[in-house]
């Protein structure tokens, strides 16, 4: 789902879960004049440890450079809470709007491991700038 050859500069692995991320500022969808900068992320969650994990939900810390931070709280990812097997990832993209060409973004996934026991997985700060591509 990353888009070809672009490597996820951003990647941090709590409880044996991986997160990766790459932010991409979508030019054509901004506007300058209305304080309107939007990005793009592709995200990567990938289970590196032996036993199969639930994406339950997600928790974003969204900070303009102007100083406004959004909390976003939700139930899974783009309408979903997937199972994650030994091994396997799970890709996605979504989108955010900032007032201010720069920001970022971090926050966590609460996650259920097949046993029942649920934990926290740091989603890593990831910095976004508005550039022309």
């Amino acid at each position: 789902m990353t888009p070809e050859g672009a490597k996820a500069p951003f990647s941090r692995t709590t409880h044996d879960i991986t997160v990766s991320v790459r932010p991409l500022y979508l030019e054509t969808e901004s506007n300058l004049f209305s304080r309107k900068f939007v990005f793009a992320y592709f995200i990567r969650i990938e289970n590196r440890g032996d036993r199969t994990v639930q994406l339950l939900r997600r928790h974003w810390l969204i900070t303009h450079d102007t100083g406004k931070v959004e909390e976003v709280e939700g139930e899974g990812v783009i309408g979903k809470q997937p199972f994650i097997s030994p091994g396997q990832f799970h890709e996605y993209n979504s989108f955010c709007i900032l007032e201010s060409m720069e920001g970022f973004m971090e926050g966590t996934y609460t996650m259920q491991r097949s046993g029942g026991e649920r934990f926290e997985v740091e989603i890593p700060r990831f910095f976004l700038k508005a550039m022309s591509n």
